[in-house]
């Protein structure tokens, strides 16, 4: 069952790199924030398998720290999209 947890930490990376390639050349800025939103919660979910794999709890604070500043994110490129500042 350890070996899955890897498996899917390396396949949630590679989705983030595919959502990586939406922040760089999508149509909207709007699209663009979706994206980067939907990273961060890859790198999050990567980092919570690798903490499964590696059996090691030090990754699941990065992985808590990580979301919480990816929604705070999220939300502050949404304030400046309402305000018309982008």
């Amino acid at each position: 069952m350890v070996e899955v947890f890897g498996v899917v930490a390396v396949l949630e990376v590679l989705v983030a790199g595919v959502l990586v390639g939406r922040v760089a050349v999508g149509p909207s800025v709007t699209d663009r924030v979706v994206a980067l939103n939907a990273v961060s919660t890859q790198a999050t979910l990567a980092f919570l398998f690798f903490a499964a794999y590696a059996d090691r709890t030090i990754y699941l604070d990065v992985a808590l720290w990580m979301a919480s500043f990816g929604y705070l994110g999220a939300l502050v490129w949404a304030r400046f999209l309402e305000r018309g500042l982008l």
